[in-house]
């Protein structure tokens, strides 16, 4: 039976995946930070040697985006440091490696989606070292995926919907950006996708190495999705706030963010067969169950 290291599982994607899995989670480990601490070599070192993975699966990241300007080096232990042991040790293990990335690794000034091969140039500290994990990764183990996914969303953590639900409790209205453009990304949807990459090998066994971009179907700026929030959670018996479009020079954040953060999924559907459902359709889930657990 293949053994399966999963890193962060504790966040968003690593949630959704210990759902998708239920009770069949024979092979798939998901270690606590006593036992595998992304901020110890050695921890990872001594982890890896007693759990004597098949395939490591780092879900893990610091995700903070406007905290990780007042905290580089923290951000760069998580995202830059760890996968680069991660990617180092798996390789000399002959195993391979899957890493999720983020679209923040673009500058965002493209008039259409990004593709896998365009050029990135991250604006933020969070992007810069989600972009030097990318590189080490590669540079370490020829045998890795590297799939970057947007807009996360689900039930779990803090995440543009669950705040979107929040403030609507106390706020009759609230100002939400829209001149920033990107594909809302459900976390099981996600975890689903790398299930998908972990099944499916080439001729001789293995993953089917390289960069993809997953993320759903369509584009939304943030009040986009907003209003879809609201209007699913009015569905569902929950709050219904307005949303007032507002620009981003209008709500300054610490850390500048991409305008365009579109990707563009055609690589990962043809190597993986991988296609993923609507934005729309993927958000009304997560917030009926959000509204559901308010009105439990």
């Amino acid at each position: 039976m293949k053994r399966i290291l999963v890193t962060g599982g504790a966040g968003q994607v690593g949630q959704a995946l210990a759902g998708k899995l239920g009770d069949q989670r024979d092979g798939f480990l998901f270690p606590s930070r006593a036992d595998f601490d992304l901020l110890s070599e050695a921890s990872m070192i001594s982890g890896l040697r007693e759990f004597r993975p098949d395939l490591v699966l780092n879900l893990a990241a610091y995700t903070a985006v406007d905290c990780a300007e007042d905290e580089p080096e923290l951000c760069a232990a998580i995202n830059t440091t760890a996968p680069a042991i991660l990617a180092r040790e798996t390789a000399r293990l002959g195993v391979p490696i899957i890493h999720v990335s983020t679209d923040y690794v673009f500058s965002g000034e493209l008039e259409r989606p990004y593709r896998e091969d365009d050029e990135t140039g991250p604006i933020n500290v969070y992007g810069r070292t989600k972009l030097n994990g990318e590189r080490a990764i590669a540079a370490a183990n020829p045998a890795h995926v590297i799939l970057r996914a947007s807009w996360i969303v689900s039930p779990y953590r803090t995440n543009f919907v669950k705040t979107i639900l929040r403030l609507a409790v106390d706020r009759g209205v609230l100002r939400v950006i829209d001149d920033q453009i990107g594909g809302p990304t459900s976390a099981d949807d996600l975890a689903q996708a790398l299930l998908t990459i972990m099944d499916r090998k080439n001729s001789d066994g293995d993953i089917i190495p390289g960069i993809f971009h997953f993320s759903n179907q369509g584009e939304a700026s943030w009040a986009d999705l907003a209003e879809a929030v609201m209007s699913a959670a009015e569905a569902g018996g929950g709050v219904n706030a307005k949303i007032e479009r507002i620009s981003s020079a209008e709500y300054p954040t610490k850390a500048r963010r991409p305008r365009n953060s579109r990707l563009k999924t055609q690589k990962i559907s043809r190597y993986y067969a991988v296609i993923a459902q609507d934005w729309h359709d993927a958000i009304n889930p997560i917030v009926k169950a959000l509204v559901k657990g308010v009105n439990a």
